[in-house]
């Protein structure tokens, strides 16, 4: 039976039934789509008539086809000729008008959109010009079900998003932007991560450990969360000091205390909910949540400490259990040696026993909290059920039943040697315990749903009982009572008898006037509630409960987050304890440790003084939770969006400072303690730097604040006395050109910005994804090398058109380079000169742009890029990962120390880059060279001598530099910079010890006034210096072999326009500008004598110099030839010690007023 034509508007695909390649296509087992292959040439059975609509073929794309027009017609994939001979098959479309097919129930899934196209199953054309259209109930979402099942281009799921291997499903990989929008010679499929998700060190081991761990018991809310939190809170305070609370504070206050605990707990079980559902949360707890928010510094000060809290704890709840026992065997007079061993004993043979239940597994551990949970209900029903039935027999011992009188009498505080705050410091330990449940995160089916609802409900019931048992002890119990029948009272003293027992016929004053005073009542007894109860025994098994269930989510508690703290490395030395054993990847090593350290303090026998420092500990958690929040909050990161809304940044921050406050009531040199812990964990782990990057809320708010405050200062206007030299540094790889580096962050460093310029010019078509990665590469080698700079590669097709990138787009608002700082270009003579003209040129276009600009030479030269290992720059993270120490030496002639990025004439195919390269020792495309250092089976190979020298001098700013001389040849007033760039380095700690002496120019009979005046400048800066020099024979004369030196140097590169035609003279110019011509030699005669003369005056002076920093000679754009002026550098610098020619853009840099 044929189903109703179809609807005009609906478009059908034509029938395929081309059959798929065998096998998986490249793509399915990275993106679990499905990559259509060959289609040229796959046969198609058409229906009949559709022949007469075939016209065209249509092949799409891998990422975005364009939408196919409503009415196209089908067309045969057999028929696509040479466009289909690519990686997709050409899409069909079926003719709504009667040409399409019948599409067999099979075939529904393999319906497509018009950018899609079908290979799971192939429509088949029925025969006789029957059009069957199925229509069940998914006819409509055809296209919403099939979009994007051929494409590469894969659609939003889940398992992109994932970190690891989650225990809720594998990680996908969805494919790189390279493999949808290169060009198809490329490879699309590379190895690796797409959108760098590698994994760290701890995120694979997580992601194994999840791998392997199949058929996990994972908990619900109720079993993992609400049970062991109820367990936790209800401690033994709940059974032997609430109705001590009660005589001490009376009802009211009481109550206050008890809110006070529970608004407490309740602001942090809000801000642990907040972080919980911020994201997936793994094993780790009170650690985990700490750590992922507000970094690893906090999160491994806090994860030890809260571990530690928790192995002790154990024995404090293992120890109030073995005291109760050992009072009941007292009572049977069964004592074994004497109380405190027996304490011991009990003790010892209690967390054995726990520690078995443990280490059985998690399933036994949740079934024996079950039935403890069971027996603690059934002791607080069992009291309050007590409480309606007053015996006879128990009024002497304080307990009437409920009566208004008593509630009356007990309503207000009645303090005996305690005061409020030290009571609530009592009752506080008793409201800890809401973490018990975040603890075992890792354990949890879905904590994000889990810990909020578990944690919330266990405080609301834990508080109403504890403000139930408040109530009813108060309104039935009196303070005191003997316990004696006798103390009854007689009708004529019953007009004296104030006390509300009085109405009852009890007088037990006399026992509070006695010495020892009364043994009953709230303030006597402790073991009230057993007396009140309905059965006495119920309430013992109840303290046993509380005991032991405490102790038992303390014993799991301690070594899950101790694991989780280990996995992540923050400590190397504990990471034998990371290793988990089973299905579900049990800590039996923390299991261990925690047990040890437990019994331990079980053989004290004596916690009062240890019991304060664990509430402080776990207070301290709790404050930082509540900080986390506030913090992430405050810092208004996009990735902090959590699904619990119902809190509050400034109520967190008020529970957070609530904590605090309650740390130093509870006791106060615990608190100071547990803070000096703190402060020396965070500044071990900050001085050791764990190589992680969890995207902490302290992350977002240096950003944020970095932003805020770039903003602002983008509103300021610049003011001379804040003037600092912010460098854009030519370097190139930032450890080719060691000293530049050096000496330029000896003087930003702390004071102004720094930018590392990079040009990469060649003729391979740029690699924008390789000049990111090696941007971020490098980046990490300046902070490994603790060097404050930021490294700025740009592609562009010359020296010249990337340092004009660099000049106008480097920085950011206020934060903007305005010196151009070059290495001076040692081999100019010895190159193409074109490369003269583009590295002149660079110093025209800064002193266009307004920089100031400044030229480093050093004798030996700076690049050392030919003989530097790679392995000095290789992060720890990178050599972890497994990547190779290959030394590759890629320049076989020396490269330019000013053209810091061209590469070499001889291998233009790579970049002189110490960066990760493949060993290409075999493929000839490159000469290797192992140079200094080799991996340990290798010999070491020497340096030749002038090597060996560059490399000397390239590291001689990083040394302590003496009793030494900077020499400032202030010639030209620039504005200051050539003064002020010597003074902040002599501020600086290598060069602390030397001293400034100044160079100026003057008048042979006017040096004593030239000197005063200069000397009352510079007191006037406030720049110390040593000596003043006036130098009156600059213009003296130089000798004769020097300017006979110079005119050979300049030989080779002069026009000589004067000794041929004036055509052929101006053709030679235009195509070699740089050479000099007869008249501008003539025309600057004097400047190059004076450069000669200045050289001269430099070796008599300066020649013992650390460093010399003289005024840039400047040189008149288009009226001077970049050789002549590179001449001229040559002339003035050579045979010299480190000289730093300096020339500001003669704005004011200093200035005397205030």
């Amino acid at each position: 039976m044929s189903a109703p034509p179809p609807p005009a508007e609906s478009d059908f695909l034509s029938p395929d039934a081309g059959q798929r390649p065998p096998g998986p296509t490249p793509s399915q087992s990275r993106f679990q789509v499905d990559l259509v292959s060959e289609a040229a040439g796959i046969s198609d059975e058409k229906s009949p008539n559709s022949d007469a609509s075939a016209s065209a073929t249509i092949p799409f794309s891998d990422a975005a086809s364009p939408a196919a027009p409503p009415n196209c017609t089908g067309v045969e994939p057999g028929v696509a000729g040479e466009e289909a001979k690519g990686r997709f098959r050409v899409v069909n479309f079926a003719d709504p008008n009667g040409a399409g097919s019948a599409a067999s129930p099979e075939a529904a899934e393999g319906l497509q959109n018009g950018d899609t196209v079908m290979s799971e199953t192939s429509l088949h054309s029925s025969t006789g010009g029957q059009h069957h259209y199925h229509y069940d109930t998914h006819t409509n979402t055809y296209y919403l079900r099939t979009f994007g099942h051929n494409t590469i281009d894969a659609v939003p799921n889940i398992d992109f998003y994932r970190q690891t291997a989650a225990p809720l499903g594998e990680k996908l990989i969805r494919p790189t932007l390279s493999e949808l929008h290169d060009e198809l010679d490329k490879e699309p499929f590379e190895d690796g991560f797409a959108n760098g998700d590698e994994l760290t060190p701890a995120e694979d081991s997580g992601a194994k450990d999840t791998a392997e761990s199949k058929g996990v018991v994972k908990f619900g809310w109720i079993k993992g969360v609400l049970v062991r939190c109820m367990l936790n809170i209800w401690g033994v305070m709940l059974f032997i000091r609430m109705t001590w609370i009660v005589g001490q504070a009376g009802i009211a206050l009481s109550c206050l205390i008890v809110a006070m605990a529970t608004i407490v707990t309740t602001i942090t079980g809000l801000s642990t909910s907040a972080i919980a559902t911020n994201g997936f949360v793994r094993g780790g707890g009170a650690y985990y949540l700490i750590s992922r928010s507000l970094g690893p510094e906090f999160g491994g000060s806090i994860g030890l400490i809260f571990a530690f809290a928790n192995a002790v704890a154990v024995a404090m709840y293992v120890v109030g259990f073995a005291e109760t026992v050992v009072e009941l065997l007292a009572g049977l007079d069964a004592i074994m040696t004497d109380q405190t061993n027996d304490i011991r004993i009990v003790g010892t043979i209690t967390v054995v026993l726990l520690l078995g239940i443990s280490v059985a597994g998690m399933e036994w551990e949740a079934k024996a909290q079950i039935f403890l949970l069971v027996v603690l209900i059934a002791a607080i029903i069992n009291f309050f059920i007590g409480t309606f039935i007053p015996l006879e027999s128990k009024q002497s011992l304080g307990f009437f039943g409920y009566d208004g009188s008593i509630m009356w009498e007990n309503m207000g505080p009645d303090f005996r040697e305690q005061t409020f705050f030290s009571v609530f410091a009592i009752f506080f330990p008793a409201a800890t315990g809401i973490l018990a449940g975040a603890n075992i995160s890792g354990d949890l089916a879905d904590p994000q749903l889990a810990i909020p609802r578990g944690t919330l409900l266990a405080i609301l019931i834990t508080g109403l009982v504890y403000l139930g048992v408040a109530v009813s002890a108060g309104a039935c119990i009196v303070r005191d009572a003997s316990g004696n029948v006798n103390d009854t009272v007689s009708s004529q003293f019953m007009m004296n008898c104030t006390d509300a027992a009085c109405k009852f016929g009890y007088d037990f004053a006399t026992c509070k006037n006695e010495k020892d005073g009364c043994r009953y009542g709230l303030h006597n007894d402790l073991q009230m509630m057993r007396l009140v109860s309905g059965f006495g025994p119920i309430i013992t098994a109840g303290i046993f409960s509380a005991t032991l269930s405490s102790a038992l989510a303390s014993l799991v508690s301690a070594p899950k987050v101790f694991q989780a703290l280990c996995k992540d490395n923050i400590y190397p030395g504990l990471s034998m304890f990371a290793k988990g054993y089973g299905k579900n990847n049990e800590p039996l090593r923390g299991y261990i440790l925690t047990f040890g350290i437990a019994l331990a303090f079980i053989l004290i026998a004596e916690l009062n003084t240890i019991a304060p420092i664990i509430s402080n500990f776990f207070l301290a958690s709790y404050a930082l939770i509540n900080f986390s929040v506030f913090h992430a909050s405050l810092a208004n990161s996009p990735g902090w969006r959590p699904s619990f809304k119902y809190y509050n940044m400034w109520v967190s921050l008020g529970g957070a400072i609530l904590c605090c406050v309650v740390m130093f009531v509870i006791n106060w040199w615990a608190a100071l303690l547990t803070n000096v812990i703190v402060l020396g964990l965070y500044i071990y782990v900050s001085y050791k730097k764990p190589d992680v990057n969890w995207g902490s809320s302290t992350q977002a708010l240096t950003y944020h604040q970095a932003l805020t405050h770039t903003l602002h200062l983008s509103g300021v206007e610049d003011h001379i006395k804040n003037f600092r030299p912010q460098c854009l540094v030519m370097t190139g790889y930032p450890n080719s050109r060691p000293a530049l580096l050096d000496l330029v962050h000896s003087f930003t460093k702390n004071v102004g910005l720094m930018i590392c310029g990079h040009i990469r010019t060649g003729y391979r078509r740029p690699n924008f994804k390789d000049l990111a990665t090696e941007q971020s590469r490098y980046q990490r080698w300046l902070l490994k090398n603790e060097t404050k700079a930021f490294y700025t590669p740009v592609f562009a097709e010359d020296m010249r058109q990337g340092t004009q990138y660099l000049l106008q787009a480097a920085g950011l608002g206020r934060l903007k380079p305005n010196t151009l700082v070059l290495g001076f270009k040692n081999d100019w003579m010895d190159g193409d000169m074109m490369n003269v003209e583009t590295y002149i040129s660079l110093i025209h276009d800064a002193f266009d742009f307004q920089f100031g600009g400044v030229i480093l030479r050093l004798k030996e030269g700076l690049d050392v890029s030919h003989i530097q290992g790679q392995d000095e720059l290789l992060s720890s993270q990178e050599k972890s990962s497994g990547m190779k120490d290959v030394i590759v030496s890629i320049d076989t002639s020396k490269d330019s120390d000013a053209d810091s990025s061209k590469p070499s004439s001889k291998a233009t195919s790579l970049q002189n880059s110490p960066a990760i390269q493949k060993d290409d020792e075999d493929d000839g495309k490159a000469t290797t060279q192992p140079l200094l250092k080799k991996d340990k089976k290798s010999p070491t190979v020497l340096l030749n001598v002038s090597d060996q020298r560059l490399l000397e001098a390239s590291q001689q700013f990083q040394k302590k530099q003496g009793k030494g001389t900077v020499d400032v040849w202030w010639l030209f007033d620039d504005g200051g910079l050539t003064l002020l760039i010597p003074y902040l380095l002599t501020n600086k700690k290598r060069w602390k010890e030397c001293k400034i002496r100044v160079f100026i120019g003057g008048k042979i009979n006017r040096i004593d006034h030239d000197r005063r005046a200069m000397a009352t400048l510079l007191s006037k800066f406030r720049i110390d210096f040593s000596d003043i020099t006036v130098l009156g024979d600059i213009n003296t004369k130089p000798k004769k072999e020097h300017m006979a030196a110079f005119e050979e140097m300049i030989e080779p590169y002069r026009l000589r326009e004067d000794d041929m035609e004036q055509e052929a003279a101006e053709r030679l110019k235009n195509s070699e500008p740089w050479r000099i011509t007869d008249n501008e030699l003539e025309l600057y005669r004097t400047k190059t004598c004076r450069q000669i003369r200045l050289n001269e005056l430099l070796k008599e002076h300066s020649s013992t110099a650390n460093l010399i920093v003289m005024s840039l000679p400047l040189a008149r754009k288009g009226a001077v030839s970049s050789a002549l002026y590179m001449a001229w550098l040559e002339t003035l610098s050579k045979d010299l010690p480190p000289i730093l020619l300096v020339r500001g853009n003669h704005q004011s840099v200093l200035t005397f007023y205030s």
